[in-house]
């Protein structure tokens, strides 16, 4: 049994999916207050910042787990989570045509030990078809997404290629995690 430390619905579902035990206990994390332009250094930062959090509020006696996601655009622009409607277009609209990286980082501790992994997957998306923008626009589920993206989603149907491990662009890389949880 662990504890993901985070609000997620898509890193409890790929839990679920690799049969990891689990009890989802979110942790207040402030990523606005990182102060970097290099998407490796935000996640794991942020990825650290949650765990510590969670250290402070749960201590070890349960492993814990957390994890954060970035997604960096063709020119190297950090795509954090937009905060309005016209936000996300204009994120969305950088992504269309074009590729992106997903950068995910975890941190899995126990009492014994502390595991750290940073992974990268990389999607070539076809051009967006303004409609179909339009409408996941207003479903709001861009809401609280790193980029606005859902690879799972949205985006999906966009897909050309990708170049990594699909859990990794959804939040968490659990064939990597998986091998460390006892």
């Amino acid at each position: 049994m662990i504890y993901l430390c985070s609000s997620s619905p898509t890193r409890a579902m790929l839990l679920d999916k690799f049969k990891i035990d689990y009890i989802q206990k979110s942790v207040d994390f402030d990523e606005e207050r990182i102060d970097t332009d290099d998407a490796r250094e935000f996640v794991y930062l942020a990825s650290k910042g949650k765990l510590q959090s969670a250290i402070s509020l749960y201590g070890l006696d349960t492993p814990l787990l957390s994890a954060d996601t970035v997604i960096v655009s063709d020119k190297k622009e950090i795509l954090r989570k937009p905060k309005t409607k016209e936000e996300a277009k204009e994120i969305l609209l950088k992504q269309s045509g074009s590729y992106i990286s997903i950068i995910s980082s975890l941190h899995y501790q126990s009492r014994e030990f502390l595991f750290t992994n940073i992974s990268s997957t990389k999607y070539h998306f076809k051009k967006f078809d303004n409609d179909k923008l339009e409408e996941y626009l207003d479903s709001n589920l861009w809401q609280g997404k790193a980029g606005g993206c859902m690879v799972e989603g949205f985006c999906k149907d966009y897909i050309k290629m990708v170049d990594g491990l699909e859990s990794c662009a959804m939040g968490l890389q659990v064939e990597i995690l998986k091998g460390w949880i006892r």
